[in-house]
């Protein structure tokens, strides 16, 4: 079986998704949680309950290392908390620390995105610091530019563009790995 043995006992692995702002990791980890029996670990909103105030908030006063940190904090404990589904930040990911728990303790998945499509899906909110440019779609093919090579690294990739939120997790629940996992 798939993940870690604690006290004997095999664990299921969590489902972890990854991807740019706006490809859906939260919208499509609320219903795959649902559908699994198990709870979803959204990090970022995990940072924003423990820090008591929005993730811009935290950029403006502590600065991007300092939201890294509890980041990594925040996965940290995620990935021991199985099973469940862990929707990371945009960013976490890239970290090499992050990458490697994270594809320890779980099935990592890309949901993947046009810079154009996630441009669209993030247009209307101010809640993503890294989007503060005058162009938020240059900014947004320059990460994704930064990101994909670490991205890459998961064990699937699924493409979101044209995809509903209950048709990307069908595609997660068909998965192989999932289905014998859960």
């Amino acid at each position: 079986m798939i993940g870690s043995v604690e006290s004997g006992v095999a664990l299921r692995p969590n489902v972890v998704l990854i991807g740019m702002m706006g490809s859906g990791k939260t919208s499509v980890g609320r219903l795959l949680a649902d559908w699994l029996g198990v709870r979803l670990h959204d990090i970022d909103a995990t940072i924003e309950y423990e820090a008591g105030c929005g993730i811009p908030e935290i950029f403006e006063r502590r600065g991007e290392a300092h939201f890294r940190e509890l980041e990594r904090e925040a996965i940290a404990r995620a990935v021991r908390g199985r099973p469940c589904v862990i929707a990371t930040g945009g960013g976490a990911f890239v970290d090499p620390g992050n990458r490697r728990a994270l594809k320890a303790g779980g099935i990592v998945i890309y949901l993947r995105a046009s810079a154009e499509r996630l441009a669209e899906r993030v247009r209307r909110t101010r809640k993503r610091p890294l989007l503060r440019d005058a162009d938020p779609l240059a900014r947004i093919r320059e990460l994704l530019a930064e990101r994909e090579a670490a991205y890459r690294e998961a064990d699937h990739v699924i493409d979101t563009d044209a995809l509903r939120v209950d048709e990307v997790v069908a595609r997660i629940l068909d998965l192989p790995s999932v289905r014998a996992a859960c």
